[in-house]
């Protein structure tokens, strides 16, 4: 049905709206919240965990799953990194998210208190160390990513993981971390920044559902630096800003009840399309400890493609040079590590449904300081030549986001090494809609 919607504000600095949009009924969240002794499986979502919420039930500081943890050496791609996730094996596989700290800090001094919690609400969290700790943004977005393939391909937990459902998050640097994995991989969905500090990137290219906190009192990442990064993010992505009354830089560092409660409905929301918890942000429920709140409800959760992966070493994929695994973080079983030579070329075969402009994402590291530049060939014909800068390490991996037209059917995507250095080293493409 259609449904026009103006939604006034419960608290001091919400942007009202008028909504006209098409959305079936139970998708308004105006719903009683019924505690029920087990698991609510809705028969058309397969993806919703546990039972019925209600204002309690969100705002406590443990859900209904037992929970376990383990840890990860590193080498992954990020430093250490802790798991935490639903010991129950009984509903199928968890949405995950994956969480970075913020500048010089360590996931045990900030972010460790969040593992079991999130994972008792049904997720499996992978809390990471960066590789170093002065990491800017661009880099722990990067270390995200990387500990979110790890996680789903090499962890011991893989099994409990459904790797179509991963959302990031981060505080500070971290935030900005989020902002950035979030960008590289618009396949993810959902990201979450805590007092974000993004300085390498704006978010107008934004697509994956994004909550965005701010503490009032905020000298680091200020407020109005929020709401410039929320007000970026186009209108057709799906967001959300909260200011945390009286709040400080550091509020994500210790138990907080009040960022939890809001976080915790936006993760189920769009990890698990789960709009029973649309009730607790659609008006915001309950407004203790916010100063102020702006989103684009009725927050509806969208089923997007995931894109079309193709690995360098799986056939027919064609590699001019070794398939390689001595370097970590890649996905799969290895990567294309080619010949420094001209005539070294790396070629995926790749199938499109439809004719048109797609989405190529190319996923490469370079541990040199020079860039490796390459001819983009599709079907036979060069169309245009892009850069692989230098990573920082072989052990960095980076996607790099191109624009192609193709043919609806089999397609041919070569990379040429224009230089006698070669190609970089070459883990995947993905192919998506634009």
């Amino acid at each position: 049905m259609q449904l026009n919607k103006t939604q006034a504000s419960p608290v001091a600095g919400h942007a009202s709206r008028v909504w006209t949009r098409a959305i079936a009924a139970a998708s308004l969240g105006i719903l009683t919240a019924i505690a029920v002794p087990g698991p609510a499986m809705a028969a058309d979502n397969p993806y919703q965990r546990g039972p019925d919420p209600t204002r309690d039930s969100v705002a406590a500081s443990r859900g209904t799953f037992a929970t376990a943890s383990t840890t990860v050496g590193s080498g992954n791609g990020f430093g250490a990194g802790f798991i935490y996730y639903p010991t129950d094996t009984s509903q199928g596989t968890f949405g995950a998210v994956a969480i970075v700290p913020g500048y010089t800090a360590t996931w045990a001094a900030e972010g460790a208190w969040m593992g079991h919690w999130l994972a008792s609400f049904g997720f499996v969290v992978i809390g990471i160390d960066t590789i170093n700790r002065n990491d800017w943004d661009t880099a722990r977005g990067t270390q995200l990513l990387a500990a979110l393939d790890y996680l789903t391909q090499r962890s011991t937990v893989r099994d409990r993981v459904d790797a179509s459902r991963l959302a990031v998050m981060g505080h500070s640097m971290g935030g900005g971390g989020a902002m950035y994995a979030a960008l590289q991989r618009p396949s993810l969905k959902a990201a979450v920044g805590l007092a974000p500090f993004s300085p390498s990137q704006n978010l107008n290219g934004m697509r994956v559902p994004t909550m965005l906190l701010a503490g009032q009192h905020d000298t680091t990442t200020t407020p109005a630096s929020i709401t410039s990064l929320y007000n970026g993010i186009p209108a057709a992505t799906e967001k959300a800003y909260l200011e945390l009354s009286g709040a400080g830089h550091g509020f994500p560092t210790s138990n907080n009840s009040v960022m939890m409660r809001k976080v915790i409905p936006w993760l189920k929301i769009f990890v698990d399309s789960d709009v029973r918890y649309t009730q607790f942000l659609c008006p915001l429920m309950d407004n203790t400890g916010i100063r102020s709140y702006q989103s684009t409800c009725p927050l509806l959760p969208g089923t997007p493609t995931p894109p079309n992966r193709y690995e360098a070493e799986t056939s027919p994929a064609v590699c001019t040079g070794t398939i390689a695994s001595n370097h970590t973080g890649y996905s799969g079983t290895g990567f294309c590590d080619g010949n420094n030579a001209t005539n070294a070329y790396a070629q995926f075969t790749v199938n499109a449904s439809a004719a048109g402009s797609m989405t190529l994402r190319v996923r490469f590291a370079n541990g040199t300081t020079t860039a490796r530049p390459a001819s983009l060939i599709v079907n036979g014909s060069t169309v245009q030549t892009p850069s692989f800068e230098g990573t920082g390490a072989w052990t960095t991996w980076a996607t790099k986001t191109l624009t192609v037209t193709l043919n609806a059917g089999n397609n041919t995507i070569r990379f040429n090494p224009t230089t006698a250095n070669g190609l970089p080293n070459l883990d995947y493409i993905e192919i998506a809609a634009p």
